[in-house]
């Protein structure tokens, strides 16, 4: 089980993008109202995050303070 500060959903500003982030390792993002659209694992180092996808696609992210990720060139906030 991953044990970090920044379980939870993180939301783009306008809606379209939302990415959980499970307390197993596995994340789980929906695309509009295309829930589901990626899935996969997850790792958490420090502020630090890489993503492994089902699919083979990998990437990585940065959170700045508490409530905002950085990733994929766009930044999420964390919906409390």
């Amino acid at each position: 089980m991953q044990d970090h500060p920044y379980l939870g959903m993180w939301v783009t500003a306008d809606g379209h993008i939302r990415q959980e982030l499970l307390p197993d390792g596995r994340y789980d993002e929906q695309r509009g109202t295309r829930r589901s659209a990626y899935r996969g694992r997850y790792e958490v180092r420090g502020t630090h995050i890489d993503y492994w996808d089902d699919t083979g696609f990998t990437a990585d992210g940065t959170f700045v303070g508490e409530d905002r990720l950085h990733h994929g060139g766009m930044v999420f906030l964390r919906e409390r």
